[in-house]
């Protein structure tokens, strides 16, 4: 992408610094959503990162973020590599630990009085002024920057509440009679809030792991044939075609197919699989897979932005950009947080000094107030738990598409799922046919394989591969049937391939070849019948055979267990539905569905005050799958299915979707568990602040610790496994 500008509908990312809260996230996108161009503006407080979409200039987004008092540049494809960014991460954190270990060095000796040691007023002024005025000078610059652009944050609570300790302190000092100072007040809290925002980061990198894991696992070279020998070049110049030599205990470099050698493929960082994976020549290979014994020659499919590594990533970096409909509302709260607060101080002190008289006691009272109240840990609870829940998803091999859905499956209470490809293998095998008088079964298969050359139906294929050894013809005027099946003009004669259905509307009677039907779909086959449409004669028809994944069976117990309700909604006949659903112990199996009426049981279910999920892998899902509440699309998946999909399952394993809704359930839980305690803190220390119960150094305690609490609850989700229920 331009760094200079973005077409409408690109995306341009900035990394933002200078952000200490959720008030300066909340300041940047508003000065962002006003830069000429603009159509959309998210800022992610946790990854410090601002997502803008539009026909925009990069250049005014620099200087829309720097009027805010902010500091602004452009990712390109160069800056945000991993190695760049892993190294500024490493220095900046680095930075953060000199600063948190110089201020607890100066403050440390500040707090002896509290033990019945006596300071010198000069030594506590001469080891207040560098935590207050060296270490503490970012929150000047955070100060002023924010109230130069007319807002307010957290930098001005903490610089307005140390520079009233400090001064008041001074001021003492010159008072012929002895006072107690406030230095350790004002230096406990700088050091105590360095301490905070470095234990925050570092908190707020470990939610960021699993992006950072998926990226390192691209080989920066590989290994090529040109010119009749084995050539190293950067990955960035292999194209698709290029044959690259894989070694024993390599990663991949590319997405590809084997052409030659045998190995097991460690695909767990990208699938969730947790066994290496067995590949020989013709199978399909995902670059950044880790090749075991076997030496591999790999003909390239895709690179770079295409591969399927760069699109999972793509995909969970956009799920993290975008915001929860919980953290808008917490935004609009930000807002407001840090003038109230300030209100709240004024008022401490006034009726300190207007009630009571006492001016010494209003002043540490309104300090206490402004140094407790933290916006930071309001403005975390939600980004660091969403971002720390979608990596534990990405994990496990579910990519979740931004966080609407995954807020939204944290509630589905009925799960609607397709059966071909989704509960079956979605490979399946002709297992019988029949044909009608006057017509050979050989005639019959070799006609319907004929008419579906080229198509990519699960079915097809089948009819396709049991015709191997006969001469095909090529079909001429396909007309699509959704749900029903297709017609084709095969040597002259029209010829429609399909279910009963679509016999009908071709006026073709089935009643020759019914009791044989019956009895297939009684056996749970999918049966397809064959007929000349032009002359309203039924040719034949053929049995189809497809077997349950293994694992479908318990994904329907667990999904019960959770309290979700299943729904099988198939294109397959009544019969052969109800059979598999019966099997599986699915509560309602319907078949026989067209993709309209799949995706208008859905809309049925959603009036009646349902949640619903819809799980498929085809074309014919894609409608269902975007009248849900959530689609989810199994990996294996056609590209149409996977875009309505809300969210993705790395491998086609049923087991996936329970594990999808209890993530989000994890994470919904550490969002409320984190919002809880980011209210309960503010409501509860402002309070005892205002009634001054709590000392200045206490309430920087406080403060830091809310903040660093809320993003350790969103790190509890990295304990999270498949297969737990929430």
């Amino acid at each position: 992408m331009s760094a200079v500008a973005a077409a409408s509908g690109d995306v341009i990312e900035l990394a933002i610094s200078g952000m200490s809260c959720a008030a300066c996230a909340a300041s940047v996108e508003k000065a962002l959503a006003r830069a000429p161009g603009v159509a959309k503006a998210s800022v992610n407080l946790v990854n410090e990162k601002a997502y803008v979409s539009g026909d925009v200039r990069a250049a005014d987004l620099v200087a829309a973020v720097e009027g805010a008092g902010y500091e602004a540049a452009v990712l390109t494809s160069e800056s945000a590599d991993d190695v760049v960014l892993a190294a500024a991460d490493d220095a900046r954190q680095r930075w953060e630990t000199a600063r948190a270990v110089a201020a607890l060095a100066l403050a440390a000796p500040l707090t002896l009085p509290m033990f019945g040691v006596d300071l010198p007023a000069v030594f506590q002024l001469a080891l207040a002024s560098p935590a207050q005025f060296l270490i503490g000078w970012r929150f000047y610059v955070g100060a002023f920057k924010s109230l130069r652009a007319g807002a307010g944050n957290m930098d001005v609570l903490i610089a307005l509440g140390t520079s009233v300790a400090f001064g008041y302190s001074a001021w003492l000092m010159t008072q012929p009679r002895a006072h107690h100072l406030y230095f350790e007040a004002s230096a406990v809290v700088i050091a105590l809030v360095t301490l905070g925002k470095w234990l925050e980061t570092r908190a707020k990198r470990s939610t960021t792991s699993a992006i950072r894991a998926l990226m390192a696992l691209r080989p920066s070279d590989a290994r090529v044939e040109r010119g009749g020998g084995d050539v190293t070049v950067p990955v960035a110049m292999v194209g698709a075609g290029d044959v690259c030599v894989v070694r024993p205990g390599e990663r991949l470099p590319v997405d590809g197919i084997i052409l030659s050698g045998a190995s097991a493929l460690d695909e767990s960082m990208m699938t969730g699989e947790s066994l290496p994976v067995e590949k020989s020549p013709g199978d399909k290979v995902i670059g950044g897979s880790l090749n075991g014994q076997g030496l591999l020659r790999v003909r390239t499919t895709a690179v770079g932005a295409r591969s399927i590594l760069a699109r999972v990533v793509a995909l969970v970096e956009h799920a993290q950009a975008n915001k929860a409909p919980t953290q808008k509302l917490v935004d609009r709260a930000s807002a407001v947080f840090v003038p109230i607060v300030l209100a709240c101080a004024a008022a401490t002190f006034l009726g300190w000094w207007l009630l009571k008289g006492d001016v010494s006691a209003g002043l540490v009272a309104a300090v206490s107030v402004m140094v407790v109240a933290c916006p930071c840990a309001l403005g975390l609870a939600t980004p660091t738990a969403f971002m720390a829940g979608t990596g534990a998803a990405a994990r496990a091999g579910v990519l979740i598409r931004d966080a609407d859905a995954l807020e939204h499956a944290a509630s589905i209470d009925v799960v609607a799922l397709d059966k071909t490809g989704t509960l079956t293998v979605g490979r399946p095998v002709v297992a019988d046919l029949a044909a009608a008088e006057g017509t050979t079964e050989l005639d019959v298969l070799r006609l319907a394989a004929s008419a579906q050359r080229g198509s990519e139906h699960p079915l097809a294929r089948a009819v396709i591969e049991r015709a191997a050894d006969a001469v095909l013809a090529t079909p001429e005027n396909f007309e699509n049937r959704p749900g029903r099946g297709f017609v084709a003009t095969v040597e002259g004669r029209r010829v429609a391939v399909g279910s009963r259905a679509l016999m009908i509307e071709t006026g073709v009677d089935t009643a020759p070849l019914d009791a044989r039907a019956t009895e297939w779909e009684t056996a749970g086959r999918s049966v397809m019948f064959v007929a000349d449409a032009g002359a309203g004669r039924l040719l034949g028809a053929i049995a189809a055979r497809d077997e349950l994944r293994g694992t479908s069976k318990l994904a329907i117990a667990r999904l019960r267990g959770m309290g979700v309700s299943t729904l099988l909604l198939s294109g397959d006949n009544e019969r052969a539905t109800r059979l598999i659903g019966a099997e599986l112990g699915v509560e309602d199996a319907r078949g026989g569905l067209s993709p309209a009426e799949k995706a208008r049981a859905v809309a049925a279910l959603r009036a009646d005050g349902k949640r619903v999920a819809m799980v498929g892998d085809g074309v014919n899902d894609a409608p269902a799958l975007a009248e849900a509440d959530v689609g989810v699309a199994m990996g294996s998946g056609s590209d149409v299915a996977i875009n309505a999909a809300g969210i993705t399952l790395m491998r086609s394993d049923p087991l996936l979707i329970a594990d999808a809704i209890a993530v989000s359930r994890a994470t919904r839980a550490a969002i409320k568990r984190g919002l809880f305690w980011a209210v309960v803190y503010n409501v509860v220390g402002i309070p005892l602040a205002a009634a001054n119960l709590l000392d200045p150094m206490f309430a920087g305690a406080a403060m830091a610790a809310s903040s660093v609490s809320v993003a350790l609850n969103a790190l509890w989700l990295g304990r999270w496994r498949p297969g737990q229920s929430v």
